[in-house]
């Protein structure tokens, strides 16, 4: 969304600071569940029942190698076999007792031992060496994004997409799919689209719907929250900050045509733009620098998928127009 300088007002300042806002990871906690589900993903595993009960399993047995899973707590993935999930991961070595199919409320944990977390994180060599805090919210955000409304009654392979797509991605930007992303999941991401998971998805990035905004791991860069000496153009930006007086007061000084443009942006229900992200576009500029590689990779791809990409640039573009009502 580009606006003319000739005819655009100042840019919006922020009048005070923001509200919190109500995300459930940090960016450090975020990159925590990245590599969670990273170390899933490796795991020589037959499908997505199996590795949606993977993940329940390590995030608790993260910080020692043995977490508590009760048979009720196995019901809840909703796993079309759980006796398969439960011989899959007894094949790696995992020791888990016939116990956990006990779905009585009163029946106590069972423990789950597995051996190549078995290290502490503070004694070096350890694949999620993650803090118990850190552990603790990235255990709560595992089980609020699996119960997330959209996903109510979904299968399993979209719930583990979910927590995959949530964990690496913003509702305020796309981003590429996960490169770790199971294939097995692959044929459920339309289902996320469906369902109001996600607001957008192509054939290699996604964007999350704002409703589950919360969810997201990645952080669009602010104020101390982006990784220690990330470089990136995004974290050397000016950090934006919203405000919603400031914003009105922007568009009311604005000429009749960008307001018009603004409200066609802001009223997309096909885009479904939060207002932070359409005010921070309209009135900051791009970074300077060359683009993410993330991007550079999208292009390059794009590019070898489309050697005349003119009329189908044009095709797409009054088709989008026709759908949207903006550019």
């Amino acid at each position: 969304m580009q606006t003319s300088a000739a005819h655009a007002p100042q840019s919006v300042a922020a009048v005070g600071e923001p509200p919190p806002v109500p995300f459930l990871l940090t960016a450090e906690r975020g990159r925590a569940a990245r590599r969670l589900l990273g170390h899933v993903a490796s795991l020589p595993l037959p499908g997505p029942e199996a590795r949606l009960f993977a993940v329940m399993v390590t995030i608790r047995a993260a910080r020692g190698g043995v977490g508590n899973v009760t048979g009720m707590d196995l019901n809840a993935l909703r796993l079309s076999d759980p006796h398969e999930a439960v011989t899959a991961l007894r094949g790696l070595g995992w020791q888990i007792a016939d116990t956990i199919f006990d779905s009585d409320p009163a029946a106590p944990p069972t423990s789950v031992t597995v051996p190549e977390l078995s290290t502490l994180p503070a004694e070096g060599d350890h694949p999620l060496p993650v803090g118990r805090e850190s552990r603790s919210r990235v255990s709560g955000w595992t089980a609020k994004t699996m119960s997330a409304k959209p996903l109510k009654k979904l299968p399993p392979a979209a719930r583990l997409a979910a927590l995959f797509l949530a964990a690496h991605g913003t509702a305020e930007r796309l981003e590429p799919l996960p490169a770790d992303l199971p294939v097995a999941c692959l044929p459920a991401l339309p289902a996320l689209v469906e369902k109001g998971f996600l607001a957008e998805l192509s054939d290699d990035a996604y964007r999350l719907d704002p409703r589950v905004g919360h969810l997201a791991g990645v952080r669009v860069p602010a104020e101390n929250d982006t990784a220690p000496g990330d470089g990136s153009a995004a974290a050397r930006a000016t950090r934006f900050r919203f405000d919603a007086d400031a914003w009105s007061a922007w568009k009311d000084e604005a000429s009749p045509a960008l307001r018009r443009h603004v409200q066609s942006v802001e009223d997309c229900a096909l885009c479904a733009f939060a207002a932070p992200a359409v005010a921070q576009a309209f009135t900051t500029c791009a970074p300077a620098g060359p683009p993410a590689p993330a991007t550079r990779l999208r292009h390059r791809q794009w590019q070898e998928a489309h050697p005349e990409p003119g009329p189908r640039a044009a095709a797409f573009t009054v088709d989008f127009r026709a759908r949207h009502g903006h550019g």
